[in-house]
């Protein structure tokens, strides 16, 4: 049974500690109250294995919290104010048990603000780095509403699935990553080490050999000789594209582009497509007005092409326009999804549709993970082989054609 270290004050004003066992943190600020008890402070006392963890984490530590920082301390909230924990002390419990120092930091100025008289939405917008505008809008919106718990169970539901998306998308392009890698690896070793080997054996006898093995030797010589050439050009080459793609038309140029490759643009497609309608859907049913909810599907969306298509839908909308008006003009979107989204905004019940399109945009992008990476592997493995085969070749040939001719004599 988990257990919670608890701080709470008695009938008499005498503050006390202790741990206790509880099914859940509500049970046992339940418990806590029945015994007269008011609860100033309940955290979860983490396992061996959380510990680990965290000492493991610390390695990380020289930045601010991560994504998945972030979802532990809403999910952790989200318990503590169910409990009927008030949000500053939650806060600080939360704080104590943190051992990253620049998160711990930022916990005690956002307690600071709460017990100044500020709006919790108004303390976490002092970081949008950690906290995206969706996760202070859907705060906003739920302390005017009275949801707080609730919603931050949605924020934490969301984050985690963003989470989630975000470790299927980079685990499908690691993977042809690695292989490239080893295509690439394998294919200098031989150029490097294995071709040189072979150069006095063909010594004298270049005008007999045949053009792929003059090539790849000219090449291996290359290689061996000038390898910091090389070594320069491809460091240039990647430091230039990555201050080219930070660039507006750098940007908008690999944007387009993964949506144009082959093999890739179904992955993507629907990686921006689930993103962009999760998000609405998430937005409008925490009760975020419309005009805010398009301006941050465009800003979470994560690919310029649909950032400017939701905010051409923002216009239309701030002219007193449907979605469905400017969307028909934008292929980035299916006709069915616009069909679906004009008919949930003429019955009201938007959010519920956006809901179910992303659940369904969701499963195509784990299907479109799963193709790319069964489509990726047979495909490395045909080009690392016709490479190597080629190589192989380029050795092999001018070694037979000699036999013959001393065989010939």
């Amino acid at each position: 049974m988990p257990q919670y270290r608890y701080q709470a004050r008695s009938t008499t004003g005498q503050t006390m500690s202790g741990v206790l066992a509880a099914e859940n943190a509500p049970r046992a600020a339940e418990v806590l109250r029945n015994q007269g008890h008011f609860v100033l402070q309940l955290v979860p006392v983490q396992n061996t294995a959380n510990r680990g963890a965290g000492f493991l984490s610390v390695l990380n530590y020289s930045s601010g919290p991560s994504s998945k920082d972030i979802l532990d301390f809403t999910t952790q909230l989200a318990v503590m104010i169910r409990a009927g924990i008030n949000v500053r002390s939650a806060l600080e419990g939360i704080a104590d048990q943190v051992t990253n120092p620049k998160f711990k930091k930022m916990l005690l100025s956002m307690r600071m603000d709460v017990e100044s008289g500020k709006q919790f939405s108004e303390a976490i917008a002092k970081y949008p780095k950690q906290f995206s505008p969706l996760y202070v809008n859907m705060v906003r919106a739920s302390e005017m509403a009275g949801s707080f718990a609730k919603m931050l169970d949605r924020i934490a539901s969301y984050l985690g699935q963003e989470i989630e998306t975000r470790k299927m998308v980079v685990g499908a392009s690691i993977y042809p990553g690695v292989i490239a890698t080893m295509a690439i690896s394998v294919t200098v070793f031989l150029l490097t080490f294995v071709l040189p080997r072979f150069a006095d054996v063909f010594k004298g006898k270049e005008e007999a050999l045949p053009g792929p093995t003059k090539f790849l030797m000219a090449l291996s010589a290359f290689m061996v000789n000038y390898w910091y050439i090389l070594v320069a050009i491809a460091v240039a080459a990647i430091i230039a594209f990555f201050v080219f793609v930070k660039t507006e038309i750098g940007r908008l140029w690999w944007d387009r582009t993964k949506l144009t490759v082959p093999i890739m643009k179904r992955m993507f497609r629907a990686l921006y497509i689930s993103r962009s309608l999760h998000t609405m859907g998430e937005l409008l049913n925490a009760g975020v007005p419309m005009l805010d909810t398009l301006a941050i599907t465009g800003d979470i969306s994560g690919n310029l092409l649909y950032k400017r298509m939701w905010r051409n839908v923002y216009g239309a909308v701030k002219q007193g326009k449907k979605i469905q008006s400017q969307l028909n003009r934008t292929k980035l979107l299916p006709k069915s999804v616009v069909q679906m989204i004009a008919a949930g905004e003429e019955a009201g019940k938007l959010g519920e549709v956006l809901d179910e399109v992303s659940v369904f945009y969701s499963k195509a992008l784990r299907d479109a993970i799963k193709a790319v990476t069964g489509m990726i592997e047979p495909l490395m493995i045909v080009l690392m082989g016709s490479v190597v085969g080629f190589i192989a070749m380029a050795i092999i040939l001018p070694i037979f054609k000699m036999s013959n001719l001393v065989s010939g004599h």
